[in-house]
């Protein structure tokens, strides 16, 4: 199964990938170096923000909505121009965003973190129409925010816990009930880092540390792993391309230096489709 890098540029710590449908265009980011950057038909072009961004979800052909350490921004992709639509822990200067998703809903899920990993410093919150809810306090790394096809599972993790939950949604997409440890990898000694569902309901983390991606079935059952020896900090995949049937890998060169970690790697794993990224209702 060939892995081929799909981007050159070398990301401190690249996150948040997205596949635009409308568009046919990819998105993501380098949190250290506080940057937006796309890639369409080989032509490649950054944002400069001045704070922290990590994640964001679409929501039509020309706006984004922006995960930042203080903010949810509507962002215009044509013109650049920003326009607050929330705050998020915007009191807070020692916390940015980390790892977020859109659910099926038009929620945006985004998760927030210390600066430096504080424990327990950050928590996962919900946008949905208007309203930021906290899910979880009390987090330290959050990671691997996905959802089912059918939107009636959420996935998340701490990262330094090494386990996955699974959170079941009610109609409007909101938490009904306790989660529960969907993948435990504390004997494995594996670090989950970002997920992705694909159209089975197989769930696709990368696995910081580990140089590789590795599925699982909608039980939580391992069902295989593809290394991307390239890049030992693997930190988020996404399906992408005209068919969805590309995985996209962000990676992260901080505390790597290798010479191809940061960089965006490309897989096309036979007969896997992703879902299509959900559109954010703003």
């Amino acid at each position: 199964m060939a892995v081929t890098i799909f981007d050159e540029t070398q990301c401190a710590l690249g996150e948040g990938p997205l596949w635009h449908p409308l568009r046919e265009q990819f998105f993501w980011f380098d949190i250290n170096a506080k940057q937006l950057l796309t890639s369409k038909d080989g032509a490649r072009k950054m944002w400069q923000f001045n704070e922290h961004v990590s994640a964001a979800g679409w929501v039509d052909e020309n706006t984004l909505l922006i995960c930042s350490e203080t903010a949810f921004l509507k962002f215009d992709i044509e013109s650049g121009e920003q326009e607050i639509i929330a705050p998020l822990e915007a009191d807070n200067a020692d916390t940015r965003s980390n790892d977020g998703r859109a659910d099926p809903q038009g929620g945006l899920w985004i998760g927030t973190m210390g600066k430096t990993a504080e424990t327990g410093a950050g928590a996962i919150y919900r946008y949905y129409r208007g309203e930021v809810r906290c899910i979880y306090p009390n987090v330290t790394i959050p990671n691997s925010i996905c959802f089912s096809p059918d939107g009636s599972i959420a996935y998340y993790a701490d990262t330094k816990d090494k386990q996955i939950m699974c959170q079941k949604l009610d109609a409007e997409g909101w938490p009904a009930g306790a989660p529960e440890v969907f993948i435990d990898m504390v004997e494995d000694g594996l670090s989950p880092d970002g997920s992705v569902v694909d159209s089975e309901g197989c769930l696709w983390n990368a696995q910081w540390g580990a140089s590789r991606i590795a599925r699982y079935s909608n039980q939580g059952k391992f069902l295989m792993a593809i290394d991307i020896p390239a890049a030992k900090q693997t930190t988020c995949p996404a399906f992408g391309g005209a068919d969805l049937q590309t995985i996209f890998v962000t990676s992260a060169a901080d505390g790597d230096d290798s010479e191809n970690a940061g960089k965006t790697f490309a897989i096309l794993p036979r007969g896997v489709v992703g879902q299509k990224e959900h559109q954010v209702i703003l």
